[in-house]
């Protein structure tokens, strides 16, 4: 699991190196349903019980979101917690060599842009397990730039480093002072693809009010503005847990605004990406993992 800090979900992995190298080692000799009964029964309680923010999160977005009642959002929360403790495992069981069944509905608009000169924009989300597109997301065309969280544990960003180098993939960490921006214009200029996160305010407090879920959301303006100055293409990317060893890929492209100011255009494009999160978890509910109160004002 991931840790919270004042009233935000920060994104480190639970536990130290020693932890996550063991973990690596047991995934490579046992099947990863195992791992996930043993989570079920004796991590996520704990959880739930110690990170009472998240838990009252979750539950605020089953039941006040999606209008649920309080004791089905209650069942929910459980099987949240559990799907999130899933993401974690398969993150270290794909460290380990183990391979998922993937299917994926749209690649042909992915493969279109990987085979044109310019570059394109790649947005992802907290929900399912974005992780995996980075494993099946990859071509020797062009380079594939991920934007991480900085404050990750070494041991998972060694990890995949190593499994994203065989794919050419390139790690740019996000970081408070905001010098990861120049490291992306450039990924922009030389054609290459950018895959940035969409659903999360970081460093700069700049973003657009949306309706998300029939409430007021703040979405960051950096990725849509991004796109409308250097008028690139855009995807969103849902990477959805399917089954217990299985996951369903989506690649949509948003359409270009017709809109020539570029703030307008890119809140075009920020409602686009907005509505296609909803869509995404109308199909999957129990997969949005955002930890803190999201709507909040």
């Amino acid at each position: 699991m991931t840790g919270l800090k004042h009233d935000k979900w920060v994104g480190t992995t639970y536990g130290n190196d020693f932890m996550h190298r063991w973990l690596i080692k047991l995934l490579r000799v046992i099947n990863v349903r195992v791992l996930y009964g043993f989570a079920y029964v004796f991590v996520v309680p704990v959880t739930m019980l110690i990170n009472s923010r998240a838990r009252k999160a979750i539950f605020k977005y089953f039941n006040e979101r999606l209008g649920y009642s309080k004791a089905k959002s209650m069942g929910l929360v459980f099987k949240n917690f559990c799907l999130f403790s899933q993401v974690v495992i398969d993150r270290f069981a794909m460290y380990a060599g183990k391979r998922f069944k993937i299917d994926i509905d749209g690649f042909d608009f992915f493969k279109k842009l990987a085979n044109e000169e310019g570059g394109f924009i790649q947005l992802s989300s907290h929900i399912g397990n974005y992780e995996i597109a980075g494993y099946s997301l990859a071509t020797k065309e062009k380079r594939f730039n991920a934007l991480v969280f900085s404050g990750e544990k070494e041991s998972v960003m060694v990890n995949r480093s190593r499994m994203f180098d065989c794919n050419n993939i390139r790690m740019i960490p996000m970081k408070a002072d905001m010098s990861h921006l120049f490291v992306i214009d450039s990924v922009l200029k030389d054609g290459e693809i950018l895959s940035m996160p969409a659903d999360r305010v970081f460093g700069s407090q700049k973003a657009f009010n949306i309706n998300f879920l029939g409430k007021q959301a703040k979405f960051p303006q950096g990725p849509f503005i991004l796109a409308a100055l250097r008028d690139v293409p855009m995807l969103f990317v849902s990477v959805m847990k399917s089954g217990s060893t299985s996951f369903h890929i989506t690649v949509k492209p948003l359409e270009t605004p017709s809109e020539t100011n570029n703030r307008k255009k890119a809140e075009a494009l920020a409602k686009q990406y907005v509505a296609e999160l909803e869509q995404t978890l109308s199909k999957y509910p129990t997969q949005w993992y955002n930890y803190y109160d999201f709507w909040a004002e």
